[in-house]
């Protein structure tokens, strides 16, 4: 299970790599606020992931999805917030969204597997 993790992760990293390594500056600088944005501010780390997450869930990205749950753990975050903010994610993108919360799920079981 926890296969799925490490595939994300590495197919993540390859990619990004050959993103930034064309150089364009917009893609760039995308990326850096990207990166800034989830830094400590007036809102903890721990928030900004919860609301990345919720934001993911209700745009039905999956890749997204899986980013925000490893990144959720990483800050700290345990499962009951991380669901609890999946609830949030469901209750404001309608049924439309289960098959994503499914997928987070799943994902968050390989994270927990992992640990």
């Amino acid at each position: 299970m926890s296969d799925i993790v490490n595939e994300f992760n590495a197919y993540r990293s390859k990619m990004n790599e050959e993103i930034l390594g064309d150089n364009n500056k917009i893609i760039k600088r995308i990326f850096n606020l990207d990166t800034n944005a989830f830094q400590a501010g007036a809102l903890d780390v721990k928030t900004k992931e919860l609301l990345g997450l919720v934001a993911s869930v209700v745009l039905r990205c999956d890749d997204c999805i899986k980013y925000h749950i490893g990144r959720s753990y990483e800050a700290g975050l345990n499962r009951e917030q991380i669901v609890e903010a999946l609830s949030i994610a469901t209750l404001v993108g309608g049924t439309i969204v289960i098959p994503h919360l499914r997928r987070a799920y799943e994902y968050m079981d390989a994270v927990e597997a992992q640990r």
